[in-house]
């Protein structure tokens, strides 16, 4: 067993501290410059860059306990080239009307109060609500540092298995929904779309509040054609604004899909390579006859599901995640 020492010695150059220090001096060398806040977007993603690295390096230096260096640990885990984003989380509901259409609403409900727990700000940017209950789908932003790293373990199909309270006869459902993630981007890079690949439709947007809502045509659904990914927004005011915003989760999006098929270049995507089927879940959630939520990659499992679902104890399935993903030598991005 190691010694915390050892681990703390060992953690300084999974951490990259040496890096990260080195970074600190040239972020304030960039600050000292006077003309440093003449570009406002840059200058604060370089000073919050800074807090999170002088915040790493505090973090280690202080910690003195088994739970402070364990959680050291699992924060090493988080390096991937978006694991420090914001997340952009979409929540589908599977075949099965009503029923999946609720569990589709539980999942999110259950993201939501997890983001809430670690004090992370959500953001709706756009949701279709079910006929009769849940939804057919929801995109949210959660915002905070690796709020992506943490949640790109949540992607995938979720399966729940319980009595529905749709049914008179009370009799036992399995219904299916589906989570996706993706890095919220700062900037769209270099990444070159053909507009004649996507196909832009309007709709009165059916969010909170405003004179426009139900009014005017400003909300925006991109479809990208070859592949036939759909990105939507309708909570901001203007159709200018609700479309800048879904082209960002749409190239975020399929940023995901190249690197999940390991192509440089996003135009290489075809139809073929969709994930149109639910496939195989990640996760199930069986709360009749016995309560159990098992993760099927993992083997994490929890049998108080009602705190899951309540977001209290969904980070031990995060934590597990990133635990089981350095063991599969896993180096590509999610």
């Amino acid at each position: 067993m190691s010694t915390l020492d050892d681990r703390k010695s060992k953690l300084y150059e999974l951490l990259k501290l040496e890096e990260k220090d080195a970074r600190i001096r040239a972020i304030e060398a960039l600050m000292a410059a006077p003309n440093f806040w003449a570009d406002q977007t840059q200058a604060t993603q370089l000073s919050t860059e800074l807090a999170r690295l002088k915040q790493t390096i505090a973090e280690w230096e202080i910690a003195e306990t088994d739970d402070q260096v364990r959680a050291l640990e699992l924060k090493s885990l988080l390096s991937g080239k978006y694991d420090a984003s914001n997340a952009i989380v979409s929540f589908h509901a599977g075949a099965g009307g009503t029923e999946a259409m609720d569990w589709a609403g539980m999942l999110r409900r259950m993201i939501e109060r997890w983001a809430e727990g670690r004090g992370l700000p959500v953001t709706e940017i756009e949701q279709s609500l079910g006929e009769e209950a849940g939804l057919k789908s929801a995109t949210l932003k959660i915002a905070g540092e690796h709020a992506y790293g943490y949640l790109k373990g949540e992607a995938g199909v979720h399966r729940l298995v319980r009595i529905s309270p749709f049914d008179a006869d009370k009799a036992r459902h399995t219904s299916f929904a589906l989570i996706e993630v993706v890095p919220e981007l700062a900037d769209l890079g270099d990444v070159v779309i053909d507009e004649k690949d996507l196909r832009t439709d309007l709709f009165r947007s059916g969010g909170k509040g405003g004179q426009n809502v139900n009014k005017v045509e400003t909300a925006v659904r991109i479809t990208h054609l070859p592949t036939g990914l759909v990105a939507t927004s309708q909570n901001e005011r203007s159709q200018a604004q609700n479309r800048a915003l879904a082209m960002g989760v749409l190239v975020a999006k399929l940023q995901a899909l190249a690197h999940e098929q390991r192509l440089e270049q996003i135009g290489e995507l075809k139809g073929e390579h969709r994930k149109v089927e639910w496939g195989s879940q990640i996760r199930s959630y069986v709360l009749q006859p016995y309560q159990l939520v098992k993760d099927l990659r993992t083997g994490h499992e929890e049998s108080d599901a009602e705190a899951v679902l309540e977001g209290r104890k969904l980070q031990g399935f995060m934590d597990a995640y990133l635990a089981w993903q350095a063991t599969q030598g896993v180096k590509r991005e999610r």
